[in-house]
């Protein structure tokens, strides 16, 4: 059974609610998927209210403590809240994409941290499922310079083969990385490997952040470049398996492997937004802020005004 809406007696709509609808009636026909990186303290239903209230469309948040291996399990009273949420806020769960814990490493030469890693992916996962979430987003893994890096490659595709036989929807989405130390995914090619072995592709995609590609080398600052960009990722990956991005300046230069997420345009990427907001190959995909000072709303508001512009 549904739970009561947040609806004052005298039937008109809580504040709230009312300026999250007018925030996103403003948008009007935009197709652009805005939103940000927000907190599920106090279960996932907090995301989507948070979300809704900073007129956004689309959110990213963790779906249990992303810097422990312990965690607690998901009730049905948090499903059932979270199902309220999106009801009450009309958000789409096809623009929810949360984020997997920091200390999974699905591509580890330890046995012990790659059970655990999948343990706790397998979990993530299962949320996912029993929220109705369809897009879960990760970091590919790390050598920890202990394996050779297509060694490490084939064990975080072994990985998700695992853990997508032991579940049934969720598209595990591969985050673009800065190239830093040992890390995967700093180049197209090696995503583009992963995804060559992962049996059921329907199943598997991945996440564009703009700082990362940025500091790995990826140069989006001219017209041309930034075509250079997407031209190399829909050749090498496919735009078929583009399913997110996330949308963050950089605080590193290009080629520096910084991972240093800036404010919107206060960093080596200022400048360059516009032409993702215009670019329609980019529509009807989630887009999500991680910038440091948090200050999402006037982001938004900001990244929204770049359309058509």
């Amino acid at each position: 059974m549904k739970g009561k809406r947040n609806v004052p007696c005298d039937g008109t709509e809580s504040p709230t609610r009312t300026e999250a609808k007018k925030a996103k009636t403003a948008l009007g026909s935009n197709q652009k998927l805005l939103g940000a990186h927000v907190s599920a303290a106090g279960g996932p239903h907090n995301a989507i209210r948070e979300a809704s209230e900073l007129g956004a469309r689309a959110c990213g948040f963790f779906l249990k403590n992303q810097r422990s291996w312990k965690w607690k399990e998901l009730t049905d009273k948090q499903v059932e809240l979270f199902q309220d949420a999106l009801e009450k806020y009309n958000f789409d769960v096809e623009n929810v994409v949360p984020h997997t814990s920091y200390l999974i490493n699905a591509g580890s030469p330890a046995a012990d941290t790659l059970e655990k890693s999948r343990a706790n992916l397998l979990d993530d996962c299962k949320r996912c499922e029993r929220l109705g979430i369809k897009l879960l987003n990760m970091h590919p893994g790390s050598s920890v310079g202990k394996i050779e890096r297509n060694e490490c490659v084939a064990l975080i595709a072994e990985s998700l083969n695992y853990v997508i036989s032991e579940t049934e929807k969720v598209v595990i989405v591969l985050e673009t990385m800065a190239g830093q130390g040992n890390t995967i995914g700093g180049t197209f090619e090696e995503l583009k490997a992963i995804i060559d072995m992962v049996q059921d592709k329907s199943r598997v995609g991945v996440c564009i952040d703009t700082c990362h590609i940025f500091a790995a080398g990826y140069d989006i600052r001219t017209s041309e470049k930034y075509e250079e960009t997407m031209k190399k990722f829909g050749e090498t990956i496919g735009w078929e398996y583009l399913k997110a991005f996330h949308i963050n300046d950089s605080k590193g230069g290009l080629r520096s492997h910084l991972d240093r997420h800036a404010d919107i345009n206060t960093g080596y990427l200022k400048g360059s937004f516009k032409r993702l907001m215009n670019d329609l190959r980019l529509d009807n995909i989630p887009m999500v802020l991680e910038t440091p000072s948090g200050n999402y709303k006037q982001e938004i508001e900001t990244l929204n005004g770049y359309i058509n512009g």
